[in-house]
């Protein structure tokens, strides 16, 4: 993130951005009633504002000590190519590195090709050994 007027903020998105920057990269769209309360949730968050403008978002959820989850990397698409991807992950990383225990499990959903930049931090797919799995509730 080379750009002087972009800045990043540890804070979880407010429901509105977050709603809006799921539905525009292509991310599942949630009630706001889902949303509200899943983002109750976030350890922590990594905001990217242009201007005053949300821009990008990532967060990290999960049990507070053993197993955690970094999901809704989204980013505007008006803004894609300016490094906010990386800086968003960079951002969830430092927080996972300083604070998060020995042996804590760190998971990421890899969207092709973002798995390359989740490469970058460290992030290795698992399989053959295991893969991912998920149930969408109807």
């Amino acid at each position: 993130m080379d750009q002087p007027n972009y800045r990043i903020e540890p804070q979880t998105p407010p429901l509105g951005d977050f709603l809006r920057l799921r539905k525009i990269t292509g991310l599942t769209v949630y009630s706001e009633e889902a949303a509200q309360e899943g983002l109750k949730g976030t350890i922590a968050a990594a905001t990217v504002y242009y201007g005053e403008q949300v821009v990008g978002i990532g967060r990290l959820v999960g049990d507070g000590g053993c197993v955690f989850v970094i999901c809704d990397i989204a980013v505007d698409p008006v803004h894609q190519g300016n490094g906010l991807g990386k800086a968003i992950m960079a951002s969830l990383m430092d927080y996972v590195q300083n604070n998060l225990k020995s042996k804590a499990y760190v998971m990421i959903i890899a969207d092709l090709p973002a798995n390359k930049l989740y490469e970058q931090f460290g992030f290795e797919a698992t399989a053959p050994d295991s893969i991912g799995m998920a149930y969408r509730v109807p």
